[in-house]
């Protein structure tokens, strides 16, 4: 007798930790992402992936809320098995782009919470990389970070791909780095080597995926595990 109204508050948001990377080359486009899962300061899982392989030449990669992620790599497989139905072909990268910009915006009420890079091959072979925010505006790039450790990465993708801070340097291409295969993966290793040791919410194992016009081909490394 005698107590007050109780007040609850529910979020159906939570923010899972993580990082994921892109870059574009001239034949190729590595993508990136760390598989730690945390929340707060709980780690929830160690190997959880934050990369989908959509087609061939198409990679997904999602930080954020895991449930919004699941949730929207569901609904992008059940698409692009429908187009794949319909028109007897896989989805090109620049048509799956505008899809995933338009289920972002369709749901921008109520966003999914995540962050996503897509990254793939263009019609001519050539690397891209689409970064996009949660309602889904994107844009094409030549790298992309996003996630936990991405105030970390991004001056290093800055200084070594774009060659910001590089007075005499050459500039890259408008839509891909001018790096090979093999200096541009060690890059990417190196930035998840340097984030893991200072974000705790990027750790455990690295998956790289090595999109080529041989497909898609993955490589896992270790990172700090405390």
């Amino acid at each position: 007798a005698g107590r007050g109204p109780m007040e609850r508050r529910f979020n159906p948001y939570d923010y899972n930790g993580g990082t994921v990377l892109a870059v574009a080359g001239a034949d190729f486009t590595i993508v990136a992402g760390d598989t730690r899962m945390s929340s707060g300061f709980n780690i929830l899982s160690r190997n959880q992936s934050k990369l989908l392989k959509l087609t061939n030449t198409t990679v997904l990669a999602t930080g954020g809320f895991r449930g919004d992620i699941s949730t929207l790599q569901k609904l992008l497989r059940a698409k692009l098995v429908e187009y794949e139905h319909k028109h007897g072909e896989a989805m090109k990268v620049h048509a799956i782009a505008q899809m995933l910009a338009n289920t972002l915006y369709g749901r921008r009420f109520f966003p999914y919470y995540t962050w996503n890079i897509l990254a793939g091959l263009d019609e001519n072979g050539v690397g891209c990389v689409y970064s996009y925010d949660p309602v889904g505006n994107y844009e094409r790039v030549r790298v992309n970070v996003t996630g936990s450790g991405e105030s970390l990465i991004q001056p290093l993708l800055d200084n070594q791909f774009e060659r910001q801070h590089q007075q005499f340097a050459a500039k890259p291409p408008p839509l891909n780095v001018d790096l090979s295969l093999a200096d541009t993966e060690e890059i990417v290793k190196d930035a998840f080597y340097s984030a893991g040791e200072r974000d705790i919410y990027t750790g455990d194992t690295v998956e790289v995926m090595v999109i080529t016009g041989e497909g898609v081909r993955i490589e896992t490394h270790e990172l700090n595990i405390d």
